[in-house]
C-alpha cells in the first residue's frame, strides 16, 4: 500500500490539504476572476456578465469539494472544460475507450501539444464516459504561484521537480519512479506527456529516459520487462485541428536551432496556456490505444511501440493533408482537403517571414509524414 505521506509535496492534496487550498481559493475570489477572465473572451457587459456569474459559480460548488476527485468531477469536469470546448472548439471526439476496462489502472503516455488541455481533455474524456479519473504529471516549471500549485494538485496534480542540482535530480527522480508505480498498482491511473517539453514541429516522438525512469525504484523488485507490464502502458493521441501556440512555437524552435538555446521570458509559459485554453482549436480529437504487453527490456523498445501506436491513431484534419501537399509540391491529397479554405489559411501566416511560415506549415504536415513513415521514431 503506498505511503501518501512520504509523497506528500509531490502528490495530489489530501482531504486535509485539498479543504486548505479550498479556502486560500476562496479568501481570493480575484484569482477565480481572472481565471473566468482567461476562459471567457470577449468584451462588453454580456461577457463580463458571463465571466461574474461563472466565477460565482464556481466559487459556489467549491463548498462541496472535499478531495481531488471531488474538484475534477465537480470542478475541471463540470465546469472548466466543458467552458472551453464550448468556446473554443467546434467538436471533441474520442475512440479507443474500448482498449481500457473500467476497473483497470493504466500509465497513459500521450504526445504532448498543449500544456493544459493535453492531459485535461484526456481526463474529460474518461469523465464523460464513466471511466475512473486519473492523477497526472506537470513539471515545477509551471508552478508559477500558489494559486496554480493549488489547481493543479487540487485537480489530481504530480509535481515533477526539475529545477534540482543533478544529485539531488536523480534521487528525485527514483522517488517519482516509485510514486508512479506504486499509485498505479494500487489502482489509479496516471498520466504523463512522452517527453518534458510540447512538440513543436508536430513530430510526436517518445523520450526513452520517460520509461526508463519507471524501472530506477523497482529493480529489487523484477526485471524492466517486468515493470513495464506493472504499469499497464497505453498510449494516447491527442489531435487539435489547429494549434493555438503554432506561431509561438515556430519563434521559439527556430530561435533554438540558431541560438542553440532559448531562454523563455517572464510568464511566457502561462501566456502559452492562456493562448491555449482561449483560441480556436476547431475539432479536437482523443484516441487511446492498446496497452503494450509485449516483453520489453529496453526503454528505447517501449518508445518505439509508443511511438507507432500514436501515429497509427493519431487524428488526421484535411489542414494536415492540404500543408503535406504545400510543403511538397504536391496533389497526393487533394480530395482529403476539397472543402478546405486554403486561401484562408495561407493568409492568417503571411505576416511571418518564409522559414517561420514553412516551420507552421511543416508542423502541420509532419503528422502526416509520420503517418506516411515518411520520419521515423528516434
Amino acid at each position: 500500500m503506498i505511503d501518501y505521506e512520504s509523497f506528500k509535496d509531490i502528490a495530489p492534496y489530501d482531504q486535509k490539504d485539498c479543504e486548505e487550498a479550498i479556502k486560500r481559493i476562496q479568501q481570493h475570489p480575484e484569482y477565480m476572476n481572472m481565471f473566468a477572465k482567461a476562459l471567457i473572451k470577449g468584451d462588453g457587459l454580456l461577457v463580463q456578465a458571463a465571466r461574474k456569474a461563472f466565477s460565482a459559480y464556481v466559487m459556489t460548488r467549491l463548498n462541496k469539494i472535499h478531495s481531488y476527485t471531488d474538484f475534477q468531477k465537480n470542478i475541471t469536469c463540470g465546469i472548466f472544460f466543458p467552458t472551453v470546448l464550448k468556446n473554443t472548439s467546434k467538436e471533441f471526439t474520442v475512440s479507443g475507450l474500448e482498449n481500457l476496462k473500467k476497473d483497470g489502472a493504466y500509465l497513459f503516455i500521450s504526445n504532448h501539444r498543449d500544456i493544459i488541455l493535453d492531459c485535461g481533455l484526456m481526463d474529460y474524456a474518461l469523465f464523460k464516459n464513466d471511466y475512473p479519473l486519473c492523477e497526472m504529471c506537470t513539471g515545477d516549471n509551471l508552478l508559477a504561484n500558489q494559486f496554480i500549485v493549488d489547481l493543479f494538485k487540487l485537480d489530481g496534480g504530480i509535481i515533477v521537480k526539475r529545477s534540482l542540482p543533478m544529485k539531488e535530480k536523480y534521487l528525485e527522480t527514483v522517488r517519482l519512479s516509485q510514486y508512479m508505480v506504486e499509485t498505479i498498482e494500487s489502482g489509479t491511473s496516471i498520466w504523463v506527456a512522452q517527453k518534458s517539453g510540447r512538440s513543436k514541429d508536430g513530430i510526436d516522438t517518445t523520450h526513452p529516459a520517460i520509461v526508463k525512469m519507471l524501472h530506477l525504484s523497482q529493480r529489487k523488485n523484477g526485471s524492466y520487462a517486468d515493470t513495464i507490464k506493472r504499469c499497464h502502458i497505453i498510449p494516447v493521441a491527442i489531435s487539435y485541428e489547429y494549434d493555438p501556440n503554432d506561431i509561438s512555437k515556430a519563434r521559439e524552435a527556430i530561435h533554438t536551432e540558431r541560438e542553440g538555446t532559448y531562454e523563455k521570458r517572464k510568464f511566457e509559459d502561462l501566456a502559452s496556456m492562456l493562448r491555449g485554453l482561449r483560441k480556436n482549436k476547431g475539432r479536437i480529437h482523443l484516441s487511446f490505444g492498446k496497452e503494450l504487453t509485449g516483453e520489453y527490456n529496453e526503454a528505447v523498445e517501449v518508445a518505439h511501440e509508443i511511438d507507432r501506436q500514436i501515429y497509427e491513431i493519431y487524428k488526421l484534419w484535411p489542414v494536415n493533408y492540404f500543408c503535406f501537399d504545400y510543403a511538397e509540391k504536391k496533389s497526393d491529397f487533394a480530395d482529403k482537403y476539397k472543402d478546405f479554405d486554403s486561401e484562408a489559411f495561407l493568409k492568417k501566416y503571411a505576416h511571418l517571414d518564409e522559414e517561420k511560415r514553412m516551420f507552421v506549415i511543416n508542423s502541420y504536415a509532419n503528422p502526416v509524414r509520420t503517418h506516411l513513415g515518411l520520419i521515423k521514431s528516434e
